[in-house]
């Protein structure tokens, strides 16, 4: 496939639809160098998820029946907002531990939503179950062309937008946001994974030289929850020789109330996973190495303004 063309398709596709997320330098976070960083969680509903669902959405004809998609939240509140804004009827499936915010966006959007008992590999067997049965569409998180192609665009607008650095740090649950990033920049830039210890499906996968499923919990897991990486992600994380780092739940934390204390940025844990990696020490760049940061998500639980 063409990655660059079809992301770049993509990008004309579905402009008028996202937000162009701003970008900031930054000093601070205990740490002796500028980083770069890309304010996503300020897209669409509080993710870079609207990106993968209005390219998914559309670049395909809808049936009749609407769409279908399986979430720990984010993913859901994206395909939710993005078919409301389009005209199509959705029907969205997540899992009890998104949580009470996520599962209002999701709800307030005016999607047919599904609560199912389980983590999110659940609600994925629930939404095959409803595509099967009712032909609609199914929306994939994160394991599927279009979504990838969607996600993509992050990266060729943040490069538009400037981008200098030499290595780009990425939390990753599912993989489709790291994948739009390999498929982007093509070995051009440092690419450095970062997951939950208690979540980590690619670093598992590099591991073992294969996809498996691994457990899933932590504070970070109703977005970095993703029971087994996608195969895109895995084909090009293993072409790329992606490096794939874990973090504590406690460095996550840390990251999320720095992000506040020092810049006013409220993040869930998820949209502070890739900053962890640096503020923990998990991740030590060489000197004179540019570094980016992305910020994915910005749907804490409990709504911080309720």
């Amino acid at each position: 496939m063409d990655w660059t063309r079809e992301i770049k398709s993509a990008e004309a596709r579905i402009a008028g639809h996202i937000q162009v997320t701003p970008v900031m330098q930054s000093l601070g976070f205990g740490l002796d160098l500028p980083i770069e960083i890309k304010l996503e969680q300020l897209q669409h509903t509080g993710s870079f998820k609207a990106r993968g669902a209005f390219n998914t959405l559309l670049s395909q004809d809808v049936p009749a029946a609407g769409l279908v998609a399986a979430s720990g939240g984010n993913h859901g509140a994206a395909v939710a907002y993005a078919a409301n804004q389009l005209g199509h009827k959705a029907r969205i499936y997540v899992p009890e531990m998104a949580g009470p915010a996520k599962i209002a966006l999701i709800r307030n959007s005016g999607a047919d939503l599904q609560v199912v008992p389980g983590a999110y590999a659940n609600a994925l067997e629930q939404a095959r179950a409803y595509e099967a049965e009712t032909g609609a569409a199914q929306v994939h998180a994160y394991d599927a062309p279009a979504t990838v192609i969607g996600q993509g665009t992050c990266f060729s607008e943040w490069q538009a937008q400037g981008l200098e650095a030499d290595t780009v740090i990425i939390a990753v649950g599912g993989g489709g946001l790291i994948s739009g990033a390999l498929a982007w920049f093509q070995g051009t830039k440092k690419i450095i994974a970062v997951e939950p210890e208690t979540s980590c499906a690619l670093h598992a996968a590099l591991a073992a030289g294969a996809p498996l499923d691994v457990e899933v919990s932590g504070v970070a897991a109703n977005a970095l929850g993703a029971k087994r990486i996608g195969s895109i992600c895995f084909d090009l994380a293993r072409a790329q020789g992606v490096t794939a780092l874990t973090v504590s739940d406690a460095a996550i934390t840390a990251a999320q109330n720095a992000l506040w204390r020092e810049r006013r940025l409220l993040v869930e844990p998820a949209g502070a996973t890739a900053l962890a990696a640096l503020t923990s020490g998990v991740y030590r760049p060489a000197r004179g190495e540019k570094v980016a940061v992305l910020l994915c998500g910005g749907n804490i639980a409990p709504d911080p303004l309720a």
